[in-house]
């Protein structure tokens, strides 16, 4: 089977720039056309990804497809549980040149990292990206330190296989945009997937579509996208609605609210739109809020099943929360 590479596509029109993208990225992440959009729409919102999934189902190949086609450096983490927080900002060595410290960049310092199994490290190391995410800069040594603009940060978990793992703290989901749960590819896809791979069709071999610059512009149309009053009132009040609702211990706060409305801007600047639809916020709810929720005792969880029952747990909770929230267009 061909394994044709993707070609350069300069685009004037935004949403034929953003979909040129998920079409590069799909060129070798075959059959999850929806993740990868998904992915897309949390970049351009400015956002980070977490995705999770057992081995081997296409994680670490989503985000390097995503950089490649770009043609982004892309900076690599491996998640484990003797990984120091130098290790991911980097630190300051002796010059004997200078007669001083001088500051060497760790991998966070490019524009896209990947950080496979980050809930393999521990929290102190976890923590190291806490900044990076919200601020895009890091501090070492009293020293602050800008991070690249774009700046995206995709993290796996595996949330089958616990031992030796520590639990991302909510704050730090709460940095993530998005959760992308992949799922299962059918038969024919993995059939194709496999011949694809034997063919040589991998994430390092693909042309970009786009750069960096391109990518500055498509996050700044989507912030243009227009949100009216009844749109952005019925993503508060999903949002709201996760904290007063019985089964869910810890709500979605207010910068949930703003991720929800900057990646239904994004997802209605994919579908060729200059406004959002209330549907674009329902579409997101649950990619969006459902990491974000702490369940209350006595609601689905089952402790043997660990982080897989949380996250279908938190699914259905986001997902029941949608149906209780009616779409208002008065305002």
């Amino acid at each position: 089977m061909s394994h044709a590479l993707v070609e350069p596509l300069p685009h004037a029109d935004p949403a034929a720039a953003a979909r040129a993208l998920v079409d590069g990225v799909e060129r070798v992440v075959r059959g999850r056309r929806a993740a990868v959009e998904l992915l897309v729409t949390a970049v351009l919102a400015r956002g980070h990804v977490l995705v999770e999934d057992v081995p081997g189902s296409g994680k670490t190949t989503l985000a390097t497809a995503f950089a490649a086609s770009l043609g982004a450096d892309c900076g690599r983490v491996q998640a484990t549980a003797d990984l120091l927080p130098a290790d991911v900002t980097g630190s300051g060595i002796w010059d004997p040149a200078s007669g001083g410290f001088r500051f060497v960049p760790g991998p966070v310092f490019a524009p896209v990292v990947l950080v496979d199994e980050l809930n393999r490290t521990s929290p102190r190391t976890q923590s190291a990206f806490l900044e990076a995410m919200e601020e895009r800069a890091v501090t070492v040594d009293g020293v602050r330190h800008r991070l690249p603009d774009p700046f995206v940060l995709v993290a796996t978990q595996n949330p089958v296989e616990q031992h030796g793992t520590y639990p991302l703290p909510e704050g730090q989901l709460d940095r993530f945009a998005v959760r992308i749960v992949l799922g299962p590819v059918t038969e024919d896809v993995e059939r194709q997937v496999l011949r694809e791979q034997l063919a040589g069709n991998r994430p390092e071999r693909l042309t970009p579509v786009l750069d960096l610059a391109d990518l500055l512009r498509l996050q700044e149309a989507t912030a243009a996208v227009h949100v009216a009053d009844a749109t952005l009132d019925l993503a508060v009040r999903l949002c709201r609605a996760t904290r007063t609702d019985a089964r869910i211990r810890l709500g979605a706060g207010t910068r949930a609210a703003l991720t929800l409305v900057r990646c239904a801007q994004a997802r209605a600047l994919l579908g060729g739109r200059d406004h959002v639809l209330p549907e674009d916020v329902q579409a997101l709810v649950v990619p969006v809020l459902a990491h974000r929720l702490v369940p209350g005792d006595g609601h689905g969880l089952v402790a043997e099943d660990g982080a897989a029952a949380r996250t279908l747990t938190q699914e259905r909770l986001a997902a029941g929360v949608l149906q209780h929230v009616p779409v208002d267009l008065r305002r």
